[in-house]
Parts: structure tokens; sequence; C-alpha cells
């Protein structure tokens, strides 16, 4: 059957879904459309540009019937420019959408019908968010310009000013141009391999501002290019120049000098003090990176006589707010100067229970659980292809009942949670944090436990009223069981009473939560109140 458009038709199209990317997807006589930049419940007129074998590709002439959620962006380039998807769509839809992107891939992927995504955590202002900048130079009209590359193209879009950016990397960008102009030094061109000046870094921290600029070769005018950047970014505390005189799209080479200040600057996250390079990875946005670990963090529910495992640590971060709740924080990256940054940044803040490992998360995981290790809970924030199916059997292997899976993308996590689905352990909470308004991407916080394996297997007969009780075991969490008592009770519980409590009621918890610390220790029986406040919270989920 061939398809009902062809090239350079144009259509009227009722949009009634969007894509991952963020585009409008509309039906004409069955066939999919894409268009971007149209929203759900717009009738558009689309100009055809592409058409494949199941689908096709339309370009926005003109919105006939607009969407209430339809805004103008506050960015002038922004139906040119490649950096965000969604500025064109009221920031409450744009929560609402990402909900329904995390929620559709755990169905179409993962398989979880009907599984409950939380709303969105969003930010009270949705601009100037962005902590680092990376931006190429090229040349227009006999200039140099900065900005950044229409969408799927390494097409400049010359841009003064970015509104997601934090203004030290406009300033910065705007800095290194007029040096750039002043003293005639071109800017690099990928198709010719010609030029000097490629891109200009910049960090916008607690601590002060790092920028790094990029060459392929030597820097012209050191002591003015440093005067230009001082003046322009008054907190500015590291300049440093980054040389790469390879034919290739990847911003850094491998060779990096200060020319200015200090080698790194401080990032605080989470109480805890950070060095941060030009190179070292870090969430881009700093007020909802603290919303993103603590869900993960505080969603455990450690306790100090817990032990936990991070796996992709990076340089440590969401270790060290682990090590803070926990008896003992292992960190795992198979990068080793990430690895390094992390041992440094936990002897800088004084963190003498968290240690660090440089490998796989599928070969580290593994051996320390054969040298003896124990781990209560598990944290994993994978790169955007997710974990490895290897890395995700040791996770299961390892005897960790909670896990904290954070991701930054929903397919592959969708994917992973399965897997893990097959290895017993179920989701009880799925919550996306934007990190990234205005454009299409999301981060996801998803907290999973697992119920005990018997050591032995008998086979029993069950009545329904049976089978309903042992499914009921499941039905609440630690932290909401916590947070019910806190709500009708007004005083905390930890996860050591409900362990005692669920054991006076003949719901076996593992050996670890109600182990003590030491043969010669004891631990506190569970006040009387306390009792009696997990037992109304037990009884309101079902448990006794």
């Amino acid at each position: 059957m061939s398809a009902p458009v062809k090239k350079n038709d144009e259509i009227t199209l009722l949009i009634t879904g969007m894509s991952s990317e963020g585009h409008g997807i509309g039906r004409y006589e069955g066939f999919a459309v894409f268009v971007p930049y149209a929203l759900v419940g717009e009738t558009v007129k689309a100009h055809i540009i592409k058409v494949a074998s199941s689908y096709a590709v339309g370009k926005l002439v003109e919105v006939t019937e607009p969407s209430s959620d339809r805004r103008e962006p506050a960015c002038s380039v922004f139906f040119k420019c490649g950096g965000c998807a969604l500025m064109h769509m009221s920031y409450e839809a744009q929560l609402e959408y990402k909900r329904n992107i995390v929620r559709d891939a755990l169905e179409r992927i993962g398989g979880f019908q009907g599984v409950d995504v939380s709303p969105v955590v969003g930010m009270d202002d949705p601009y100037r968010y962005r902590n680092k900048g990376s931006f190429p130079f090229g040349e227009q009209d006999g200039r140099v310009v900065w900005g950044l590359y229409a969408p799927k193209s390494h097409r400049l879009i010359d841009v003064n000013d970015c509104v997601i950016e934090s203004s030290a990397a406009v300033n910065a960008a705007n800095a290194v141009s007029k040096w750039a102009n002043g003293f005639g030094v071109p800017a690099y061109n990928e198709l010719t391999g010609k030029g000097v000046l490629r891109h200009v870094v910049t960090r916008s921290l607690t601590g002060g501002s790092a920028v790094s600029v990029v060459t392929t070769g030597k820097l012209p005018n050191k002591e003015a290019l440093v005067n230009e950047i001082r003046s322009a970014v008054p907190d500015v505390k590291s300049i440093t120049h980054n040389i790469n005189p390879n034919v290739t799209n990847v911003i850094f080479g491998k060779v990096t000098r200060l020319i200015w200040g200090e080698g790194a600057v401080r990032q605080t996250i989470g109480g805890f003090d950070f060095s941060v390079s030009a190179e070292s990875f870090l969430q881009v946005n700093p007020v909802q990176t603290e919303k993103l670990y603590s869900l993960a963090v505080d969603g455990l529910g450690l306790t100090e006589d817990m032990s936990v495992c991070d796996l992709y640590c990076g340089i440590g971060t969401i270790t060290l707010m682990l090590a803070k709740k926990a008896s003992h924080a292992v960190g795992v990256e198979y990068v080793p100067k990430a690895i390094a940054d992390a041992k440094a940044n936990a002897e800088r803040n004084g963190v003498g229970n968290a240690e660090f490992y440089c490998g796989t998360a599928e070969s580290i995981l593994p051996r320390l659980v054969a040298e003896g290790r124990q781990f209560d809970a598990i944290s994993l924030d994978p790169p955007r292809k997710g974990a490895e199916p290897e890395a995700l059997k040791a996770v299961a292997a390892c005897g960790a009942r909670r896990i904290a899976y954070v991701s930054c993308n929903p397919a592959t996590l969708a994917r992973d949670l399965k897997i893990l689905a097959g290895y017993g352990f179920t989701i009880d909470s799925v919550r996306p944090v934007d990190m990234f308004p205005h454009t299409a991407h999301i981060e996801t916080v998803c907290l999973l436990s697992k119920l005990h394996e018997a050591k032995h297997h008998v086979n029993v007969k069950l009545d329904m009223d049976e089978l309903d009780f042992t499914s009921a075991e499941a039905k609440a969490t630690y932290k909401e069981i916590e947070e019910w008592v806190q709500e009708h009770y007004g005083f905390h519980v930890t996860n050591l009473n409900i362990a005692q409590v669920k054991q006076k009621h003949g719901i076996i918890e593992r050996e670890n939560y109600n182990k003590p610390k030491s043969e010669n220790s004891r631990q506190p029986g569970c006040p009387e109140e306390k009792v009696k406040a997990i037992e109304d919270a037990m009884r309101h989920f079902q448990m006794i």
C-alpha cells in the first residue's frame, strides 16, 4: 500500500499526539505524519518534506486552530535553533507532556500497565538554569560569531543570548567573540579543517565560574583574552586553554593548560563541596539536581546500620549523600579521572565511610559480593544508553532489596526495569524531574523493592484469602509507612521501628534489619506509642 501523501504536498492535519522528540503527530488517511512545533489539539497546515514507508514528516506552515497551551517563545531564534524543542508550549503543559512520555515508555517498552507516574517535579523559574554552556564558533559575514546548531545539523545559528544558559556563559561567549574579532583570530571550519577558535565552555557554579577556550593550536594574544573574559565575567575563578587539533566534532582535546586562576571551581550539592574541572561530568541544573538526588537518596530509606552501593557514581555526588545516611557507601565508576575526583571529594568533605572502585558495574559488584560484601540497597545512575544487562544481573544477585534507579532516558529505563522485574523487583514509585525545561529531555527517579526469597521451596495450597494476605505484604514501602505515621501522628519512625513491628506480626524481615552493629551492642525496643502508630499504618495498607 502506497503512502497517501508525497513530498511537497500541503495537507491539513489534526494533531493528536506528540513524539518523544517533541514533534506533533497527526494521522492523514490513517498515515502517521510528524510535524515539529505542532501541539496536541491543533489543526495545522503542513508541507510534506519526507515520506517513508510508515510515516511522513511535514514542515509547519500555519496553525489554523491553535492550542490553548501555545505560547510565544522567550527566545528569538527558537524556531531555528536545535537547543530547545518545547518553548512554544506553556510550562505546565511541558511537565504533563514529559509525564506522559515516561508513562508511555513504561507501558509500551516495559510492559508495566497502569503504573502510577507521579507529577513531574518542575521549576519555579525555568530559565537561566544551565550551569554549563558549550558554544561553537563560526564565521558569518566576515565576523566570528558563536551560537548553537540548527536541528540535526552542524549549521551554526548566530545568537547573542540563550535564555536557558547562565548569564556568565553568555557573557563569556560574547567576550571571546569580541577578542577573536579584535585580533583577527579565525574560527575553525569543520568542512575545511582550517581556522583556530573552536569552542568556549563555561561552568557557572556556587564557587564562581570557570571558562575554557578550545583552539586547534597555539593561543594568540593570551593576556588580552584573559582580560576580556575577566571583565565580562566578574566571578570567574578559572580560565583554561584546551588544544584540540583533530578533525572531529568532539569538543575537548587531550591537552588542557591553566592560563589564569585556579584549576577547578567548587560546587555545593546536598551539603557537600565538590571540585569541578572543565571536563568533569556534573548535572547542568543545580536547583533540580538537589531535588533529583534527594528523591533517590531519601527514597532508599537508609539507616545507619545499612550498606549501599552506588553504580555509575561519577565524581561521587550521590555516593557521599548516601554515605551520610548509611553505615557504609561504595561508589563504582569505570572512568579513572572520575574515580580520582570522587576520592578527592570524599577526603575534602571528611567522609570516611565511602570508598570507590574503578571498573564496570558488572565486574566490580560481583567481585565485592564474592569477597563477602553485603549491600542493603543499590543506587544506579547510568548513561543515556542505560545499564548493561550483566550489570542488572549483578544487581539482582547481590542481595540488595531496594534500588534507586536514576535515568535520563525513559526508553532505556523501561527496558531495564523490565529486566529487573524479571529478577523479582517491583516498582514502588516513579517520579520524573524536569532537569531540562523547554527541551524534550526528562530525568526520572524510580524506586524498586524486592520481597524475600524463600530458602527452601515447598509446594503448598493457598486459598484466596491467603493469596491476598501474601500480596498485601508488599502494599507499602518503608517510606510510605514512615510518611503515613508522620502525617497522622506527627512524629518520625525509623526503618528499624517498622521492622520490629513487622516481625511482631509475623512479617519476617531479613537478618540485617535487626542485627546489632556488634555482638555486644543492644538495640532499643520500639516505643509503645510508635508501635501503635506503625500498626495503624499497616492496617491502613492492609498488611495486618
